[in-house]
């Protein structure tokens, strides 16, 4: 037994000394409270995070077992620049582990901004549905967006590692989200100009799988339709997999998205089961309280419905939830009101934290509470409208969460 807590001690002491290296030092700002920047269980029932931490200790000391983390939201999560941030530090973690990048979509197929930490190109016609809309016409996955297509022109070439020249995303296995009615339609991977690679269709995920003859980090997918009329094929995602062991870290984010929109994904539970996330970090929030009749116990109801569907895939996921930001709502050119839903959102996230077990990472008062985003905005970290964050504002953003969870971790015990 004396031996037995020896070893855990020096565990202990080694995971606290690795670990100190792995928080990354941030730009500091008067109007910024380092001090809160933590993560907060308000029912003092840490045991979901817990499985969590213990499947982190599998990666960090053992260099063993897969973590799925899915970040999801809206605006600020589609444009990657804060979880992408949480990615590569996450990734810090993996060491020699080369393990795979998560799932993405090509937004700019859907005529969107697209992340600029992966380079996608496209030909044809294509037809864009969101989450967003009360009434789409497509099914949708947990990706909440999709694109579609009956365009015998129609390819899309996705590149991982766009100014990466080291490559760090690579991939032996890729899994095309999608569907055409009837089989009509089959994606196929352009390997050059004669040679194509043909998945295997799983009915139950409504994807197609395939083996890359070498490790890559691109792809061109066609389509390919069976007969002489043209039928459509709906894309949904693309999940770039390999074998190896190490932190994953999946995010998906649609342009205005609400708890509702992903509420309308017909096939979330469905997609959910390909990754069965270990951690789900909640950023839906800043679009629910956007307009004046913001009902804090229909912000609660909603999110516990997406909760519920969650845990039938997952039901040991632990939770964290991101408070909205300071926000402003335009009144007039020129003219700007805060948006003091702000606070009122604050407290709904506490109080889903507590009745989930779960994590809060209280963004609006780590940044300075009600008013501050006028700060950020002079200081280059936020923009006009006085809802987003430019880059170097997200990426702040991303390193202080990241320091947050790590700093969580550490102390588990």
């Amino acid at each position: 037994m004396r031996r037995l807590f020896s070893v855990l001690l020096l565990c202990g002491c080694f995971l606290n000394v690795m670990a100190q290296g792995f928080l990354k030092s941030v730009e500091e700002y008067p109007f910024i409270k380092y001090e809160l920047n933590r993560i907060v269980v308000p029912s003092h029932d840490s045991s979901r995070l817990e499985l969590f931490y213990a499947k982190l200790d599998s990666v960090v000391l053992c260099r063993k077992s897969k973590v799925n983390v899915l970040h999801i939201g809206g605006s600020h999560v589609q444009a990657d620049c804060f979880s992408n941030q949480v990615r590569l530090n996450m990734d810090s973690l993996n060491l020699d582990l080369k393990t795979s990048r998560g799932l993405i979509f090509p937004f700019s197929v859907a005529k969107t901004n697209n992340p600029s930490n992966y380079k996608v190109k496209y030909k044809g016609q294509w037809k864009p549905d969101k989450n967003v809309s009360r009434k789409h016409n497509t099914r949708l996955g947990m990706t909440g967006i999709a694109v579609t297509t009956q365009d015998t022109s129609a390819e899309i070439c996705v590149l991982l590692n766009p100014s990466d020249s080291l490559k760090r995303w690579e991939f032996d296995q890729l899994r095309i989200l999608g569907y055409a009615e009837g089989g009509c339609v089959e994606p196929q991977l352009k390997l050059d100009s004669a040679h194509y690679l043909t998945g295997v269709f799983d009915s139950l995920t409504s994807s197609y799988l395939f083996e890359m003859p070498e490790p890559t980090d691109s792809f061109i997918v066609v389509f390919t339709q069976q007969d002489s009329i043209p039928h459509p094929f709906t894309l949904t995602g693309f999940l770039p997999m390999n074998e190896e062991d190490g932190v994953v870290y999946h995010s998906i984010g649609v342009n205005g998205a609400s708890v509702p929109s992903y509420l309308r994904c017909e096939d979330l539970e469905r997609d959910l089961n390909l990754i069965k996330p270990d951690l789900v970090v909640f950023g839906i929030g800043i679009n629910d309280a956007s307009g004046r009749n913001f009902s804090d116990s229909t912000f609660i109801s909603n999110y516990g419905r997406l909760i519920e569907r969650i845990e039938a895939v997952s039901p040991n996921c632990a939770y964290i939830f991101v408070t909205n930001n300071d926000s402003y709502r335009r009144i007039r050119r020129g003219r700007y009101q805060v948006n003091k839903n702000g606070l009122l959102a604050q407290q709904a996230f506490y109080k889903l934290a507590e009745r989930h077990k779960a994590g809060v990472w209280d963004l609006f008062e780590i940044m300075g509470g009600l008013s501050s985003m006028p700060k950020w905005e002079k200081e280059g970290l936020a923009k006009k409208d006085k809802i987003h964050f430019t880059t170097k504002g997200y990426l702040l953003i991303g390193d202080l969460f990241y320091n947050a969870l790590i700093s969580s971790y550490l102390k588990k015990d």
